[in-house]
């Protein structure tokens, strides 16, 4: 990531602000400019006396002590493994297991005492005051110097050296790592910054946590890479896909915090799009404090098409796009002024797609990763060069790419009907109360749905708006006969969603659905 360490240290960022943490209405409240950070990071790296390749867990929040730990562990060629503070002490095991020493920030050092993982290896608090020494002790006060003392910095030198080990959730079972190469990264972000617009990243709005790798790429290394801001909301607000956070709440926030960018789950587009059926003409204007609408992208799962389609004709683009983390995130990505509403778009240029017998997608490209940590069923296999995602997909003549489902995710109902519940899935977020929807039918006669809403929906009414929804939108075969209405809460969604958001659905299938189909 050498290139990485070039950007923060060009000579015209130094005085720009690379972090900035926002209060409640979206004023900035903490600033870190590059020159700042670079000094902290080179402070940070100069006590990591570990030797290159060695494992180093990153238990943090979204916070400028991670960005900060996330580039001293780059810089000095050390393992990062960053571990989401919504794990369970479980899974958090099965990450930490091969690291002896942690970097923790206050968050992190918190959940890593609620694991009861806080003992028996080491622990590295991230203070920023502590490395600044600034002499007022405010976080947000000028460096002390401009001229870092020298940290030793050994920035991997083979283009293979493995660099990270990122979680990759299944839907049952604890996480496995996915060894992450130095030219992985290199390759995606270099791709992403050919198509993807400079301005994106003046104010990037970070709303997942930062042990995604995708928001590691989106969040921190492009707007380094072009000289912009990472926006973090305030300390404690939930991050989407955590306990207690809500879809509508992005919007505010993006609003609040004039973002220029931002990665978007299916939820929150969900969510944009019935803001802006409800503002009406002049959508774009009213959810908006900026000039233009952001650079939005989406990813993560199936996104209803149509609903792409009517932002669109509001003036508000939504580019969808498709990746794992085998790939070192991203794959294809709709490109600005080529949206194909219900596809992923074409793929990036380091990488090559095609698709097998069974019309499977594979990919091949300079980003594969170097394997997992453990092998399981679940583990995608790289065959002659060529991952096999395990996503069933077509490609169109321009080359654009259309996700169909899981190949393991295909329902087959007892009349012998095969059906995506991911393509179905999609389209029901569309209704106006349903804030996350899990299609089930196998070895059925019929489908049924699943559908989370707020806590004060009336079932009825949900369950009728979603059934004529179906039936005006949706052919035959894909048609849910029930509809399951639940109160969404953080306890479900800890229960039977992963840290990503994907559903467990064999656990939701017996725990709240087949009850209901005696």
């Amino acid at each position: 990531m050498i290139s990485i360490d070039r950007s923060l240290s060009l000579p015209a960022h130094q005085d720009r602000t690379l972090i900035e943490v926002i209060d409640g209405s979206g004023r900035a409240e903490e600033t870190y400019t590059y020159r700042r950070v670079r000094v902290l990071r080179d402070r940070l790296a100069q006590g990591l006396t570990l030797p290159p390749g060695t494992r180093v867990g990153l238990v943090a929040g979204n916070t400028p002590a991670w960005v900060v730990a996330d580039l001293a562990l780059l810089a000095k060629g050390l393992v990062e493994v960053p571990v989401p503070l919504a794990f369970s002490a479980e899974q958090a095991v099965s990450l930490l297991r091969d690291t002896e020493i942690c970097l923790v920030d206050v968050p992190g050092a918190r959940r890593l005492r609620e694991w009861g993982l806080d003992t028996g290896r080491t622990v590295l608090p991230i203070d920023l005051d502590e490395l600044a020494g600034a002499a007022d002790g405010a976080p947000h006060g000028p460096a002390p110097s401009t001229t870092p003392a020298p940290a030793s910095l050994s920035y991997p030198t083979n283009p293979d050296d493995v660099i990270k080990v990122i979680h990759t959730s299944g839907t049952t079972g604890t996480p496995k790592g996915v060894r992450i190469r130095a030219a992985g990264i290199e390759a995606v972000v270099d791709s992403l910054a050919t198509v993807i617009p400079d301005d994106a990243f003046q104010r990037y709005l970070s709303l997942v946590p930062l042990s995604l790798l995708i928001e590691q790429i989106t969040a921190v290394y492009l707007p380094v890479r072009t000289g912009g801001t990472l926006v973090l909301l305030p300390p404690g607000s939930a991050l989407l896909g955590t306990a207690g956070a809500r879809a509508e709440d992005a919007l505010e926030w993006m609003r609040g915090a004039r973002a220029t960018g931002a990665v978007l789950p299916p939820a929150v587009v969900s969510a944009l799009d019935k803001a802006a059926l409800k503002e009406g003409e002049g959508a774009a204007g009213a959810l908006f404090a900026t000039p233009a609408p952001p650079f939005l992208m989406a990813g993560g799962a199936a996104v209803d098409p149509e609903a792409l389609r009517r932002l669109g004709a509001r003036g508000i683009d939504v580019h969808e796009g498709y990746g794992l983390s085998e790939n070192s995130s991203v794959v294809a990505w709709n490109r600005p002024g080529e949206i194909a509403p219900g596809t992923v778009g074409r793929p990036l240029p380091h990488c090559e797609v095609r698709l097998s017998e069974d019309g499977e997608l594979l990919v091949t490209s300079s980003s594969l990763f170097a394997g997992y940590t453990v092998e399981d069923p679940t583990s995608r296999p790289v065959r002659d060069g060529w991952l096999h995602t395990g996503d069933r997909a077509s490609i169109d003549e321009a080359g654009r790419i259309t996700i169909l489902g899981r190949l393991k995710n295909v329902i087959i109902t007892s009349h012998g009907r095969n059906v995506s519940p991911e393509w179905v899935e999609g389209r029901l977020r569309s209704c106006r109360q349903v804030r996350e929807c899990v299609v089930f039918g196998d070895a059925l006669e019929h489908l049924v749905a699943l559908v989370l809403t707020e806590a004060d929906a009336d079932p009825d009414l949900v369950r009728g708006e979603v059934l004529g929804y179906a039936a005006q939108h949706l052919a035959e075969t894909d048609r849910p006969e029930r509809v399951v209405v639940v109160a969404d809460g953080p306890e479900l969604r800890a229960l039977y969603f992963t840290v990503t958001g994907r559903p467990r659905r064999h656990a939701l299938f017996a725990d709240l659905v087949s009850a209901h189909l005696s």
